[in-house]
């Protein structure tokens, strides 16, 4: 039934053996900076490439402040105890995301609440988070609180899928009226733009991942930028356990986290960044000849909404129902095509079940409609 579409995929990536859905590339310095990196010795949290590491990615989205961290789940737990998300604290984000989203949410012993999503963007839907507001929330002494539990809204959480952006500036605006602070989880997002800003520059703060199968990789590892001084300099201070720096005393002033990324890893992610822009093109060659592929199919590819520029770090496509989807994904996993449906809705795990949430019929559509397919940088 898709014989079609798995040839396709075949003749764009050259190859009948295994399609993995994204596997990391490296062609340019990783190699010779990894040795350089051993060669010094210095392979832990300190070192050069983890500075250089922070400067490439901060210049790269426009950010003023980059801090280095393990992993993308660390990076945004961090960037939500920024802003005040405690366990007193609910954070408003969307049922169709990774689950670390909510993970980092929880770790800060927050509850998370769930609002819809929008069909083309599969991202947070400003109409859905501008509609719970109006009616479930108040404010109080220039809080947001939930009338509901009466516990304060400390946080809202787009996550920009597949690279591709939300609508994040009605978000932004949305936040700035209800006194909400806006954290951006831009794990999937690193060379995503809308309306000509990088995603991750709309919030006070946000958090990248950097893992094997990201556009780019550290190994593992993720990124916390801001504008804010302040809040950079805090994350700094609390992702490298609170030391007080001093020449060889050990002084540390409260209970934080060994978080900081190692110089190994940066050192990989520094030969990684000097290859986005080649990446980046390769990607969004293979989405154009996706997208005029599936014009003639009945097969809908999502493609970049007006004022996006997206990484599309996953390519996806929408089935007509899920019983079509899951014949699609037969097919081509038995092809050795690898493909997969979209995470199950987080409203629908044990964890998550008893949560706050609004009308989320969009996120129900797009989850028994959309797969994930190869995306990886042809070589």
């Amino acid at each position: 039934m898709f014989d079609e579409t798995i040839q396709f995929i075949q003749k764009a990536f050259n190859s009948k053996e295994f399609l993995p859905l994204h596997a990391p590339v490296f062609f340019g310095n990783e190699k010779k900076y990894l040795n350089e990196c051993i060669d010094s010795t210095f392979v832990s949290s300190v070192g050069k490439f983890v500075d250089q590491f922070e400067s490439m990615v901060a210049e790269y989205t426009g950010a003023k402040y980059a801090v280095a961290v393990v992993n993308g789940t660390a990076a945004l737990e961090v960037a939500l105890k920024l802003v005040g998300v405690d366990e007193n604290s609910e954070v408003i984000t969307q049922p169709l995301t990774f689950i670390a989203t909510c993970n980092a949410i929880s770790y800060c012993g927050a509850t998370p609440v769930f609002v819809d999503v929008d069909r083309d963007s599969m991202g947070l839907s400003p109409t859905s988070l501008l509609s719970f507001l109006k009616e479930k929330t108040e404010q109080k002494s220039g809080s947001c609180y939930n009338k509901l539990t009466g516990k304060k809204i400390a946080a809202v959480v787009p996550m920009h899928t597949f690279g591709h952006p939300c609508r994040i500036d009605e978000i932004a605006s949305i936040c700035k009226q209800y006194n909400v602070a806006l954290v951006e989880d831009t794990a999937e997002s690193l060379g995503s733009y809308y309306k000509g800003k990088h995603t991750g520059t709309f919030g006070q703060v946000s958090a990248f991942s950097f893992n094997g199968n990201k556009t780019i990789t550290t190994g593992g590892g993720g990124m916390i930028i801001t504008d804010d001084e302040t809040l950079a300099k805090r994350a700094k201070h609390i992702t490298t356990t609170a030391k007080v720096p001093h020449p060889y005393e050990f002084v540390h002033d409260e209970i934080a986290y060994n978080y900081r990324l190692p110089n190994i890893n940066a050192a990989l992610g520094c030969a990684q960044m000097e290859s986005l822009d080649a990446i980046l093109n390769n990607k969004r060659e293979l989405a154009l000849q996706y997208e005029k592929f599936f014009a003639n199919q009945p097969i809908k590819f999502v493609q970049e909404m007006p004022d996006a520029h997206a990484s599309f770090w996953l390519n996806a496509v929408i089935l007509k129902d899920k019983q079509e989807r899951d014949v699609f994904l037969q097919a081509t996993n038995d092809a050795g095509v690898m493909t997969r449906p979209i995470w199950q809705l987080m409203t629908k795990l044990g964890m998550f079940k008893s949560c706050q949430k609004g009308d989320l019929s969009n996120a129900y559509w797009l989850e028994e409609r959309v797969v994930n397919i190869p995306s990886g940088v042809r070589l």
